[in-house]
């Protein structure tokens, strides 16, 4: 039997889309990157923004991979990695996910209840405008993703687990350190909500 390698729709806490094992917790929507029928054929980053987290199943439904003019599905690891990248819950499948995280947008940013159209453009912005942003050690919620020398890092308790690229799960574990500030790689607007208290789920593997 042929083994085909891993295709490159799995997406990295930075955004990136890749390819390595394991498909992961989450499935997710960027539009249609691919290019062709069946080549896998990865030909840009996205194609609207609006990024969003799905289920990997609902309602019995079945997305046709590589297809022409069908959206490439992206999959990812848990989804801390999904919020770094810089998606947000789907409102249909995940609609509970979705309803909180829009109302802690809405507390976090102390205005009216947004459009899912408003918060796409404002994480657009900040997920392609900056290469991480400064926040204090002690203030960061389990779920935000770092910046560390081993590579990108999620924040678990008083340890942050560091996402290894090629297996696609969490391997080192570091001390988090008690004083100064991190490089955060989760966008600001999702960093807020995460402090303000949204659940991420985060893999088995960083614990």
């Amino acid at each position: 039997m042929t083994t085909h390698p891993p295709a490159r729709n799995r997406v990295s806490p930075l955004g990136e889309i890749i390819a390595t094992p394991g498909r992961g917790a989450w499935m997710g929507n960027r539009g249609r990157l691919h290019q062709g029928r069946g080549t896998r054929d990865i030909v840009r980053n996205h194609q609207h923004k609006a990024w969003i987290t799905c289920a990997l199943s609902f309602r019995g439904r079945r997305v046709a991979q590589w297809e022409p003019n069908r959206y490439t599905p992206l999959f990812f690891l848990d989804e801390a990695v999904a919020l770094a990248a810089g998606h947000r819950p789907c409102a249909e499948c995940r609609h509970r996910a979705y309803t909180e995280y829009r109302t802690l947008w809405a507390e976090t940013h102390r205005g009216a209840m947004p459009y899912a159209k408003e918060m796409d453009d404002r994480l657009h912005r900040e997920r392609t405008c900056a290469s991480g942003h400064r926040a204090p050690w002690n203030g960061l919620p389990d779920g935000v993703f770092v910046g560390t020398d081993a590579g990108p890092a999620v924040v678990v308790g008083d340890r942050l687990a560091v996402w290894d690229r090629c297996d696609n799960m969490y391997r080192d574990k570091l001390p988090r350190p008690g004083a100064g500030t991190a490089t955060v790689l989760t966008p600001p607007s999702t960093a807020g909500i995460l402090r303000a208290g949204y659940p991420a789920q985060i893999d088995d593997s960083a614990r």
